[in-house]
């Protein structure tokens, strides 16, 4: 077991957990984008979870997708009527908080990163577990990201983060049955124009851009990072099992090549 008062990453049955330094004004971008993005980046899942929760279910209730969809084609009295006031309220407040809270946590989780470095504590490799095998290992960032393009969740499946994946994956099934895009597609396909566009759920429809985008730069971004803990902690390890050999593996900084 690993003790340290600053780790940089851990292993568990559900995937890699690792601390990076995150640009904060990305981290509000996506929380904007969809409450809960911001904070899957920064690995905090739980919180991730209840707010993405929360997103879907205000939005839900307040209607406030269809009310987009409505104003983006003029009919604006429409959107109005379709509000629902009594949830309106609970969205604006998940909102506004998702983008702090998920700013404020980048800002610390940048100074414990800072702490991580200088410390220097070993970093995790291979882990066991009985329905698992958990392990850091060189990825390719395109590769990922082309796998939460065709499907999200398979970018994070590939990453090693399985909750994530799993949690992706189900959401993203969900919203194409009811937001109807494959029958739409089809539809499409055969050259029934019309019947492709009035089978489409807006509601529903208005959710996939964010989550496809969210999935296709979350599996990018900790597959370079992952890459990044993978080569830290092959280089601790050489270094601490050739320390005594006479062949230098690394250039010391300032020596010659």
């Amino acid at each position: 077991m690993i003790t340290s008062r600053y780790p940089m990453a851990r292993l568990s049955l559900f995937g890699i957990t690792s601390i990076h330094k995150r640009h904060p004004l990305m981290i509000i971008w996506w929380s904007a984008a969809f409450p809960g993005f911001g904070h899957f980046l920064l690995n905090h899942y739980l919180r991730a979870t209840f707010l993405t929760l929360s997103e879907v279910i205000f939005n839900t209730l307040s209607h406030i997708n269809q009310a987009i969809v409505l104003s983006f084609c003029g009919r604006f009295s429409q959107a109005k009527d379709i509000l629902e006031p009594r949830w309106i309220p609970g969205y604006i407040i998940v909102f506004f908080i998702a983008i702090w809270d998920s700013y404020r946590l980048s800002l610390h989780q940048n100074k414990l990163c800072d702490l991580a470095e200088f410390e220097s504590s070993p970093l995790p490799k291979v882990r066991l577990y009985a329905s698992e095998v958990q392990y850091i290992q060189s990825n390719s960032p395109l590769v990922a990201a082309a796998f939460s393009l065709l499907f999200p969740g398979m970018g994070q499946l590939y990453n090693h983060r399985i909750g994530l994946a799993f949690y992706a994956a189900s959401w993203w099934w969900f919203y194409i049955s009811l937001s109807h895009v494959h029958e739409s597609l089809t539809y499409i396909l055969n050259g029934r124009i019309m019947e492709s566009v009035s089978v489409l759920h807006p509601h529903w429809l208005l959710f996939m851009p964010s989550v496809l985008g969210g999935s296709i730069y979350h599996a990018y971004i900790t597959s370079k990072e992952q890459n990044q803990i993978f080569r830290l902690e092959q280089r601790k390890y050489l270094l601490s099992r050739y320390a005594s050999s006479s062949v230098q593996i690394f250039n010391s900084p300032g020596g010659n090549a």
